[in-house]
């Protein structure tokens, strides 16, 4: 008999072999009806994979992240069928799991394979998908293997068989298909109810531009029709949110092959939004006793070599800089936290000064491929909100948790009320891979998960995703459109303070090693505006927005009267802007309305006659007539009842 730890706690006993599935049916049938993959001792297992030691049991459905990537998986291998059957003579290579769908990376071998197939290769799938085929995963021989694809001419496998040892390969077996594979499958293609190919492009073999270009179909699929007309809904919502296409229409920011790739210029009213950012979190940051720091935007390459940033980034940095003093090199800065360090070092420090808090918004440059940069989500130029706290270890718990108030704060204010936070700690098998010493990495990881459960966030904790300083928290926040992103984060560091020989003098009067705390709760403002930006369809909060209203007169004769009502709100500290031109009041509405302002102030005869503006909301919704007094205070008053100053 072994024992079988469920999720919520309970133990229960079974014979050993019982698979995933026989528990999901001891459990209720219903839930067996949804099961479609395992986790067993947080390793991924098949339904059918016979359990023969006591451990710990997750049984996973379509609406887990996990499950998703068993279904996915083995719809990619669906696909490969698929396109097998109606393209013979391919070499397929490899068909993971991605994060919304699946790809199959295919060598055509002279035949094309474009959108126009995907119809029939989709018909295909579901035809395949009916028959109900189950999954079954076996081990197969080093020789075995390379035999089958030496056999059916397949070079790419055979090079991915080559590269694995002998007792770790298996194969997948599904009707009449075969497939090189780790696991992670549903119980058979009958899962499978819908399927959309969303896209085909180029791919060189294993990333490597000298290898074959290979033809990359992606596609996506779901237990239910109704789920893939969900999704694609999504999708069409999604396009218009595109933070690319609402930067261009807002005037937001741009950006100009001659200046360089990736490097956003920051349009007028964009700066604007910046600032307004900016001034949020200094104020938030000055309330929590943080100093404000800058340091230059270049370094000499020995700080970052000392870091150890120029050995975890060299590769994807700009290329050195060489003076004409011989042998000098300076780097585009990668990174803030070396420089902070220096400051830290430019003074002695005692105990009773600590925590000593740095925060900067500090640009940084990294090179990233061409292929990979996106908007402003991927850029090789972006400004974090980074700051670094150095405190004793009895400090660490309580500038922890000061820090998650500061990150719930932006969240609230910010309209991100969904998100999820992700504990990282060591592997503790695998120990060797980190540095510090053992009661230091206990009591960071104590901190950390002390200070998640008495904030009562909903966290999850994730062994052996510490960073190999320390461990970490992030914030996983979800959109107006449930995507995930991955906003804010603290993290523990041992490594820099060691590396940089910081010090303080402890009340023993001996010399000790503060501990670093990493935090950045924006993240880098170029990504935070552009998930902003999708997240609320450009519709800002009216703290940040801005242009809070704009004057739209009837006629000429009334300009007067909209300059004095301007000047009135500007010096109320409304941001209001003036439409001067001679275009039909229609249009001006409906061009304020696709600006995103929040309120249309309307003149004309009634209005000056009565000393009043006519007030229309974003959305159509009349508010009558009020003073330019009234106006403002409701302004006022919603701006101070969304925006509550930051308290320690």
């Amino acid at each position: 008999m072994i024992n079988i730890t469920l999720p919520d706690g309970s133990v229960k006993e079974f014979e050993s072999g019982v698979t995933p599935m026989d528990v999901a049916l001891s459990i209720s049938a219903g839930l067996a009806r949804n099961v479609i993959s395992a986790k067993f001792n947080n390793e991924t297992v098949e339904t059918t994979t016979p359990l023969t030691t006591n451990g710990s049991l997750v049984l996973l459905t379509f609406t887990d992240d996990e499950g998703k990537k068993a279904f996915w998986h083995s719809s990619a291998h669906l696909m490969a069928q698929a396109i097998l059957k109606l393209f013979p003579g391919i070499k397929l290579t490899i068909g993971p799991a991605v994060d919304n769908g699946f790809y199959y990376d295919i060598d055509p071998e002279g035949q094309k394979i474009s959108e126009t197939d995907f119809p029939k290769i989709e018909k295909k799938m579901l035809e395949l998908a009916r028959g109900k085929h189950e999954f079954n995963l076996r081990e197969v021989s080093k020789k075995e293997a390379l035999n089958y694809y030496q056999e059916n001419k397949n070079p790419y496998k055979v090079e991915l068989i080559k590269n694995l040892e002998d007792g770790e390969i298996t194969f997948c077996d599904h009707d009449d298909f075969t497939d090189l594979c780790r696991g992670g499958h549903i119980p058979n293609t009958g899962l499978i109810k819908a399927v959309k190919l969303m896209s085909v492009a180029g791919a060189y073999w294993r990333g490597d531009e000298n290898n074959t270009q290979l033809t990359r179909v992606y596609g996506v699929s779901f237990p239910k029709q109704k789920m893939l007309k969900e999704y694609l809904e999504l999708l069409e919502e999604a396009k218009k949110r595109d933070h690319r296409k609402l930067g261009k229409e807002l005037k937001l920011f741009t950006f100009s092959q001659r200046v360089g790739q990736g490097l956003p210029l920051w349009l007028p009213k964009g700066a604007l939004l910046r600032e307004r950012l900016e001034a949020f979190m200094r104020d938030a940051q000055r309330e929590a006793g943080y100093d404000p720091v800058v340091t230059p935007h270049i370094g000499n390459k020995d700080l970052y070599v000392c870091s150890g940033h120029y050995e975890k980034y060299g590769e994807d940095s700009f290329q050195p800089i060489n003076t004409p003093a011989e042998g000098e090199e300076f780097l585009l800065k990668p990174m803030n936290c070396p420089h902070h360090c220096e400051i830290y070092k430019s003074q002695s420090w005692s105990y009773k000064d600590l925590p000593v808090r740095f925060a900067e918004f500090g640009t940084v440059y990294r090179y990233e491929q061409s292929g990979e940069l996106h908007g402003l989500t991927r850029v090789r130029g972006f400004t974090q909100d980074d700051a670094h706290i150095f405190c004793t270890p009895d400090q660490l718990n309580e500038e922890f948790t000061k820090v998650i108030d500061l990150v719930l704060y932006v969240f609230n204010s910010l309209g991100f009320g969904d998100f999820t936070a992700q504990v990282s700690l060591r592997d503790p098998e695998n120990k060797e891979k980190y540095i510090g010493k053992e009661e230091n990495w206990v009591k960071a990881e104590e901190a950390i998960i002390n200070a998640a459960k008495e904030k009562g966030l909903n966290y999850k904790v994730e062994t052996g995703e510490a960073a190999f300083y320390g461990p970490k928290l992030d914030f996983m926040v979800k959109d107006a459109l449930g995507r995930s992103w991955q906003l804010g984060t603290i993290q523990v560091d041992y490594n820099l303070p060691e590396r940089f020989e910081l010090e303080y003098k402890g009340s023993d009067n001996e010399m000790h090693r503060p501990i670093m705390i990493h935090r950045a709760p924006f993240g880098s403002l170029e990504r935070f505006v552009a998930i902003l930006l999708e997240h609320t369809g450009g519709n800002f909060p009216l703290w940040l927005i801005p242009e809070q209203a704009i004057l739209l007169s009837i006629s000429e004769k009334y300009e007067n009267y909209s300059k004095k009502v301007l000047s009135s709100l500007k010096n109320n500290e409304i941001r209001t802007a003036i439409d001067h031109r001679s275009e039909t009041m229609g249009k001006k509405i409906r061009e304020a309305e696709m600006n995103k302002i929040p309120f249309m102030l309307i003149i004309g005869e009634k209005e000056v006659e009565t000393n009043t503006i006519s007030v229309r909301k974003h959305g159509g919704e009349d508010l009558g007539s009020m003073t330019v007094e009234e106006f403002s205070k409701m302004i006022k008053d919603e701006v101070s009842s969304s925006l509550n100053k930051f308290k320690v």
